[in-house]
């Protein structure tokens, strides 16, 4: 099986394709090969050993477009290593696991995935005009740190070909 990795999420204003990309530098730091593409770019998952999806979750869905993929790539996701994530938590609940959606659930279990990772979001100020309890939210949520120790564990399952100096 290939050592590339297909890092590929949903997002609906950007946070999400943040953290994929800051997934994706952190495999490459490891010595993997990372290929970093938003879902509608991703025409197959057969080239790659392994791979990181993620969603931006709103309202307790993912995006549909991730579950669709999921759904459609079934099969070749089963025989392959997959982490799953959603981001969207903000504020003081930025540390709050979400629930993970039914359907996503059990794509999930099908495929062997382990537990999806809820990362935090971020909430711009364009999106909330004129909703006062949510403008006191607006700002960027994301745990940098986290994201990178969380693709740490991802690399540490991979055993890249980098080795540690």
């Amino acid at each position: 099986m290939s050592k590339k990795v297909l890092v590929t999420y949903a997002t609906k204003m950007g946070a999400t394709a943040g953290i994929a990309a800051a997934i994706g530098s952190e495999l490459r730091a490891a010595g993997l090969q990372v290929d970093v593409q938003e879902l509608g770019a991703v025409q197959a998952v057969t080239p790659y050993g392994a791979v990181v999806l993620g969603s931006a979750i709103y309202q307790g869905q993912w995006l549909p477009e991730a579950v669709r993929f999921l759904r459609r790539h079934e099969r070749q996701l089963h025989n392959r290593p997959v982490w799953l994530f959603h981001s969207g938590p903000i504020g003081p609940r930025r540390h709050q696991e979400q629930p993970v959606p039914p359907d996503v659930a059990r794509l999930a279990r099908l495929i062997q995935a382990p537990p999806v990772k809820t990362l935090a979001g971020e909430l711009q100020a364009d999106a909330v005009t004129h909703h006062r309890d949510l403008e006191r939210l607006v700002g960027d949520s994301r745990d940098w740190q986290e994201i990178r120790a969380w693709a740490h564990q991802i690399t540490t399952t991979l055993e890249p070909t980098r080795q540690p100096t």
